[in-house]
């Protein structure tokens, strides 16, 4: 039987020792890092927006022009697509019924893309001069 003077006296295991929140804490400051980077990298790159319908390329629209619009493309008319004049483009309107491809938001940055699974359509953001060989195929975060 324990008695209530040594109920206190045992072994308290940690959840975190002080290594591994400097690790998590030295992870955190190098992803914000890189995050920035590559944002300023590409900020300054000229980029055009391709929407895709069942893997097919349908339409490439020039982002960054000034311009405000809203279109469909004639493959599914069930979709509303934004231009915004800051160059960025969005899913307004699908009648899929999760509704993630309004939720995504703006996208303008190069490497960014956006889904209307339901609907078959992909937006995908890309230089305006193409990549160039030395170019990642995929940017992950």
């Amino acid at each position: 039987m324990i008695t209530p003077k040594e109920k206190g006296t045992g072994i308290r295991m940690k959840f975190f020792k002080k290594s591994d929140i400097m690790i998590i804490f030295l992870i955190l400051v190098l992803s914000i890092m890189f995050t920035i980077g590559y944002k300023y990298i590409n900020s300054d790159k000229s980029a055009v927006a391709e929407i895709y319908y069942n893997s097919q390329l349908v339409k490439t629209v020039e982002l960054g022009t000034g311009v405000d619009q809203t279109f469909r493309i004639p493959q599914n008319e069930h979709v509303l697509i934004h231009l915004d004049k800051d160059g960025t483009i969005r899913f307004e309107e699908s009648d899929c019924p999760d509704q993630v491809c309004v939720r995504a938001g703006k996208i303008g940055m190069v490497g960014e893309s956006a889904a209307c699974l339901p609907n078959k359509i992909i937006i995908k953001i890309i230089p305006k001069d193409g990549y160039d060989d030395d170019a990642a195929d995929m940017i992950v975060g």
